[in-house]
């Protein structure tokens, strides 16, 4: 009867969310608490598994209120216009640097803010050179997700995954920052069979893009000096944590204190850019996947997973990395890697002796890189086609799926392959 009361409240969690009809915050609020309300968890259960994960509550709150500041200054803006005149407006190379720059922003920053600042200059930038912006808004978003795999702090999936597996920066970076590389490879070469052959510009249109004065992008220069050195540093602190021990949470929100100290902004005014909508989502989530594993629904998953793999530690990881893909393109990705992250504890001790860590890796890639195949797959995607709506692009979700299916195939096998070479 639990079990049945409870995948009756995830499932509904869930439509609500897909189709829209309730904002995703209130959503998972409303399913994290009726999971208490209905008895499946207590008072004491549902504030510990948001109390447990606090470090991701307070590392988001810190990196957001950093990420505000510098996106204030304009610098975003400076870099696609400075790279659009460094190809001197040709547009398939133009498409790639984009690319690369918003898989590198959103390797280090929130790429959900990334997004919200590149797309509607990728936008500007195709409709300057008479192009179709749909490929460019579309190779973003795939950067963005791909970025977002490289570090910790790419993405909120990672925090989740970190926290879970107890999975430091620095271990991030070693194992996962390779696979995003490789991915991007794969994004661009097969971008350029989709669309880039076709990319022709005349000679006069790429004369205005070469004239467009980047510098009036700049609005602050003491601010992006002030944003930049504290940034630099909880970069830092980031890569030295391991050797410090202070925690992620605590340097990023170090940084942001200090940061408003500095500039001596209202604190009042600089807590209206945190995403509080992204923290109560989490709450809720949290609450929501706590009440599934306490159905044994969790448990049910992971008995089917190693029955079916019948003690073939690759084979598990292989299905860790596709379930995973497949539950994000239906879920989401954050949500996949909250629930998924249940499943591998419950996996762990039937693998003794193996190399368990690479199941959070397949967990990584699979919730990132199957990220990239629907439009509800992540929030990237969905904040991003509603930026390009309204710049005039709009995407629909079949639209989305013709173009993203063949490319996150092809990352995922790709995937898989370096899971087999480098851990087996």
């Amino acid at each position: 009867m639990q079990l049945a009361i409870g995948l009756i409240i995830f499932i509904t969690t869930f439509y609500l969310i897909i189709t829209e009809k309730v904002p995703g915050p209130i959503a998972t609020l409303l399913g994290g608490l009726s999971m208490a309300l209905l008895g499946i968890i207590n008072e004491h259960e549902a504030l510990n598994a948001i109390g447990s994960r606090l470090e991701i509550i307070l590392l988001l709150v810190g990196m957001m209120i950093i990420v505000s500041f510098v996106s204030e200054t304009g610098v975003f803006q400076y870099l696609a216009l400075k790279v659009a005149q460094l190809v001197k407006g040709e547009p398939f190379p133009l498409l790639v640097l984009l690319a690369v720059i918003t898989a590198f922003c959103s390797a280090f920053l929130d790429n959900v803010t990334t997004l919200l600042l590149m797309a509607p200059v990728s936008i500007l930038l195709a409709n300057q050179l008479k192009l179709d912006p749909f490929p460019y808004i579309m190779t973003l978003i795939m950067s963005a997700n791909i970025g977002g795999l490289a570090t910790l702090i790419g993405d909120p999936t990672q925090l989740i995954i970190g926290s879970e597996g107890k999975i430091g920066f620095n271990n991030f970076m070693a194992n996962t920052a390779p696979i995003a590389i490789i991915s991007m490879i794969v994004l661009i070469i097969t971008v350029y069979f989709m669309y880039g052959r076709k990319m022709v510009v005349s000679r006069d249109l790429k004369a205005r893009v070469m004239e467009m004065d980047a510098s009036r992008s700049l609005k602050n220069m003491k601010l992006l000096q002030e944003s930049a050195t504290i940034f630099a540093t909880v970069i830092f602190g980031f890569l030295m944590n391991n050797f410090i021990d202070r925690g992620l949470a605590i340097i990023a929100l170090s940084g942001a204190v200090i940061l408003i100290l500095i500039t001596k902004r209202d604190p009042v005014e600089v807590f209206k850019d945190v995403g509080w909508d992204t923290l109560f989502f989490f709450m809720g989530l949290f609450m929501l996947v706590q009440g599934m594993e306490a159905t044994g629904l969790v448990d049910i998953v992971g008995h089917s997973i190693i029955k079916h793999t019948k003690g073939n530690f690759p084979l598990a990881v292989s299905m860790i990395l596709w379930v995973s893909a497949l539950f994000s393109s239906v879920i989401g990705n954050v949500a996949n890697a909250a629930t998924v992250s249940k499943i591998i504890h419950f996996m762990i001790p039937s693998f003794k002796g193996m190399n368990t860590t690479t199941f959070w890796w397949a967990l990584s890639m699979g919730s990132l890189l199957g990220g990239n195949i629907t439009l509800l797959a992540s929030a990237t995607n969905v904040v991003a086609v509603s930026s390009a709506a309204k710049a005039g692009c709009r995407i629909t979700f079949g639209k989305f799926l013709k173009f993203s299916f063949i490319i996150t195939v092809l990352t995922l096998v790709t995937a898989n392959i370096y899971l087999w070479i480098r851990y087996f």
